[in-house]
């Protein structure tokens, strides 16, 4: 017998299984209703959704959150009707599951169809952001899965609340509630054991910090799909058509610093740094961010904090941002392959060829020209929403929507066939 969190966590997980099959075969139909009764019930209860988080966020302020972690903890109005909005476009699009990715007819008869599928259960270990309950729930629903969620204490109540509106969408529409899964213990033994629950969760996916991400990679023994830390880069080549630059860093810097895909390190080429450094600098000054920057860039500039070679490899999801000048485009992805992390980067030029070469060159699972890497989203992307954003190769890269959430089995007929 283990403790009250891991026996939370075993139950929960057993629920989410024996659902699993009911959802594996749930119509397009029913699957639908589920979603659009999710919708109208966050929308009639907003205002139970916004007292829970006021709550959260009391308790986080006392206990000194960060302002990046609280803003991304906070739910105002607009953020739970774009939440909400999020539930009706993923019913809006097509199903994948039941799809037919190939087949084919072998010589003695046997007909061959490989066939999309979900992956049965999938666990969530995230941090902060409760919108993370609504929208992998809501992806999960809809591509045929059921869903455990272990969302950190600073949110436990916001997910609470919409874990349980959630849950009565379903039983609405007479689809098992079980599919959705809140694990309500924080202690970090019930975290230790969906990473362990072989057997019940078929794919877990952190999604975080470093930190987190780095423990769930290490510590699993079931399957992971890693989302990864998302120190992004804009690099300013010298064929820049500059106030395009301008305006594409100040969104990507500042619209909102404390999420994966803002802007963390411009790169200027050596050509235009003398005109654009300052430009670029007084901007930033006056919307309070902190620039960083190496010794050839602080010459054109009024007011900078030397760099470190730890600021090139920093996330800071806060209001700084890491400036250094490079030779050309062939510097700017050298630079990009040793500090990246293979979420995504952008090039501002207006010089066909460099863009090109910048597009084949960096590895990452989004790459940008001339527009703000903000893009890197699965409501951007017309997904609905995200799950969580893949920086590795294998199986899902990117934004991670609805075909991210399945695989595939084949399915073979036969006439009595044994060679």
């Amino acid at each position: 017998m283990g403790d009250i969190a891991t026996d939370e966590v075993e139950r929960r997980g057993l629920a989410a299984k024996a659902a699993s099959r009911t959802m594996a075969t749930a119509p397009s139909t029913k699957k639908n209703d589920a979603l659009r009764a999710m919708y109208a019930l966050i929308i009639d209860n907003q205002q139970s959704i916004i007292d829970e988080n006021r709550a959260d966020l009391e308790r986080a302020d006392a206990n000194g959150l960060t302002k990046p972690m609280i803003d991304r903890l906070t739910l105002t109005p607009n953020r739970i009707a774009d939440m909400a909005a999020g539930i009706l476009e993923i019913a809006s699009l097509p199903d994948p599951i039941g799809a037919v990715l190939g087949g084919v007819k072998r010589p003695n008869g046997l007909q061959i169809t490989k066939l999309r599928v979900p992956l049965g259960v999938i666990g969530i270990i995230f941090e902060s952001r409760p919108n993370v309950t609504v929208d992998a729930a809501s992806l999960c629903v809809k591509s045929g899965n059921c869903v455990i969620l272990r969302g950190g204490s600073e949110a436990i109540r916001t997910n609470i609340v919409l874990a349980d509106l959630l849950r009565r969408g379903l039983r609405e529409s007479g689809l098992p509630d079980d599919a959705i899964q809140l694990i309500h213990s924080t202690e970090r033994s019930a975290a230790h054991r969906m990473m362990t629950l072989n057997g019940m969760i078929d794919c877990l996916i952190p999604r975080g910090g470093s930190h987190l991400i780095k423990m769930v990679t290490e510590t699993a023994t079931v399957p992971v799909i890693e989302t990864g830390t998302g120190n992004c880069h804009i690099f300013v080549d010298k064929d820049a058509d500059l106030e395009m630059a301008l305006q594409i860093i100040l969104n990507a810097k500042t619209s909102r610093p404390s999420v994966c895909n803002s802007v963390e390190t411009v790169l200027i080429h050596e050509d235009v740094v003398e005109v654009f450094a300052p430009l670029m600098a007084a901007q930033l000054v006056h919307a309070h961010v902190e620039i960083r920057s190496d010794e050839k860039t602080a010459r054109y500039l009024s007011q900078s904090v030397p760099a470190t070679e730890q600021d090139w490899y920093e996330e800071y999801n806060a209001l700084i941002l890491a400036v250094k000048t490079v030779e050309d485009c062939a510097d700017a992805i050298e630079h990009i392959s040793k500090y990246g992390t293979k979420h995504s980067e952008a090039i501002i030029t207006t010089n066909y060829n460099m863009a090109q070469e910048f597009c084949d060159q960096v590895d990452a699972a989004a790459v940008y020209v001339n527009a703000s890497t903000r893009f890197t989203d699965g409501h951007r992307f017309g997904m609905g929403a995200e799950i969580g954003i893949s920086n590795q190769k294998l199986h899902a890269r990117g934004p991670m929507g609805l075909e991210e959430l399945t695989t595939y089995k084949y399915v073979v007929r036969g006439t009595g066939q044994v060679v």
